[in-house]
């Protein structure tokens, strides 16, 4: 089960991820996300509740960090719990990805 919140404030956009972001679950984040790309300068993703992510999930927090990053903004992903911070080390993101 996946479930994805989102609110904008200014040009900041955060995005709470909770639950399993795996393929099915992607194209829900997909949908979320991709419509303010254009609009918002950053993005913050709280990780805090997300308990796993596959290489679908991975790809749409690259493709959304490849979009801010040639507005020249930022994209982060906070509060990541250690199974999920494990998936980013493993996985190369951690040095791709801002991840605190």
């Amino acid at each position: 089960m996946f479930e994805v919140k989102s609110r904008i404030n200014d040009n900041k956009m955060t995005v709470e991820l909770i639950g399993q972001l795996d393929t099915g679950a992607a194209a829900k984040l997909d949908a979320e996300i991709r419509p303010h790309l254009e609009t918002v300068h950053d993005i913050v993703f709280d990780a805090s509740e997300l308990i796993y992510i596959s290489s679908s999930g991975l790809r749409i927090l690259l493709s959304a960090k490849k979009i801010i990053d040639l507005a020249g903004g930022t994209v982060k992903v906070i509060n990541t719990p250690g199974p999920v911070r494990s998936i980013f080390d493993v996985t190369g993101f951690s040095d791709i990805l801002d991840i605190e």
